[in-house]
């Protein structure tokens, strides 16, 4: 009997799954078919067998364990086959031990161990073969995604975000050659958006680009684009915070002192209409900077209606509400969809 139950549970998708059965991948009403029987044969031979050493000399092919020692997965919901081989492909490594990766590359779902390409899934219209080789011999397994930022903390939030995608990460860091983009444009889109498609055209590659700032209503939406240089092109977080509270000086009433941090994501690629994302998070400027944490606005930041500065917040309970935060959650959702129509 299993002690532990998987799931995995996203709009589009939800998977149950136990272990100890006989490798089988079964739907629920209207998800079911031959579709799902083929794939259910083939992650079956992902499972490698091993005897469990009391078959008194039976071996590998006839130990009694092996009716038992698969997983047994019931499929509620399915849009992607990504995500269903790598749910079972989650269940088979934290059960048997083994390093199983799953990757997607134009399409195609990839499977492999170490060196070792173990299993390529394919969509039922294929996929060209340009674009899963690749121009040249440098690309390896896995779609990659570049992230427009030489900030390694970033790239860090991305990669295990984009990794649950089983896409790669690089940063500018790996392109010293890239120049810098001047950031022009009047909106965070605009800014966003320049950012993402030079770069991929420079590339020929994915990326993923950002633009951030505080909006303050009374001030009809500065710093805005700005944020970064708000008190000057050599500001810094100390000077951009002083001189909000100066702007603001006048404005006693805390409801007309409302604001918010906003986000906008672009995701580009060659010859594609670019994915774009936005995330507002809502709340107020304070009278006075309150908290270690964070950086930026976050010490003026009032979030909502709660009283706490964004300063104040862990690392963990920002990431979890803030306009980065919503806007990476939006990105996941619309991401598999954006890439599929490649």
């Amino acid at each position: 009997m299993a002690d532990k139950i998987y799931e995995y549970k996203d709009k589009e998708n939800w998977f149950l799954g136990e272990w100890g059965g006989f490798n089988a991948i079964s739907g629920l009403g209207n998800v079911c078919g031959d579709e799902l029987y083929e794939l259910s044969q083939q992650v079956a031979k992902l499972v490698a067998s091993k005897c469990c050493g009391k078959c008194h000399g039976h071996g590998e092919d006839g130990c009694h364990k092996d009716e038992f020692n698969g997983y047994n997965v019931t499929v509620v919901k399915k849009s992607s086959d990504f995500q269903l081989i790598r749910f079972v492909v989650g269940m088979i490594n934290e059960e048997t031990n083994r390093h199983l990766e799953v990757q997607q590359r134009a399409s195609a779902v990839v499977v492999t161990e170490g060196d070792q390409l173990l299993f390529v899934h394919l969509p039922e219209d294929g996929v060209a073969a340009s674009a899963f080789f690749g121009k040249s011999s440098e690309n390896a397994f896995g779609d990659t995604i570049l992230i427009a930022t030489r900030n390694e903390g970033k790239t860090k939030e991305f990669r295990k975000m984009f990794d649950q995608l089983g896409i790669k990460v690089e940063n500018l860091n790996n392109h010293p050659e890239l120049p810098e983009v001047e950031e022009t444009g009047m909106t965070f889109e605009e800014n966003a958006r320049l950012k993402a498609e030079t770069i991929s055209k420079l590339t020929g590659k994915m990326v993923l680009a950002d633009d951030s700032g505080l909006k303050v209503d009374v001030l009809g939406g500065l710093p805005g684009v700005w944020s970064a240089r708000f008190s000057g092109p050599d500001a810094t977080d100390e000077s951009n915070n002083a001189k909000l509270l100066h702007e603001l000086a006048m404005v006693f009433d805390m409801k007309d002192r409302s604001a918010q941090f906003h986000t906008t994501l672009v995701v580009a690629a060659p010859d594609k209409e670019s994915l774009v994302v936005e995330a507002d998070w809502p709340g107020y400027i304070a009278m006075e900077a309150k908290g270690d944490n964070g950086f930026g606005y976050d010490p003026l930041f009032l979030v909502g209606e709660t009283g706490r500065h964004a300063a104040e917040l862990t690392a963990d309970e920002k990431n979890e509400i803030s306009h980065r935060g919503l806007a990476v959650k939006k990105l996941m959702e619309a991401f598999p969809v954006w890439k599929a129509e490649q």
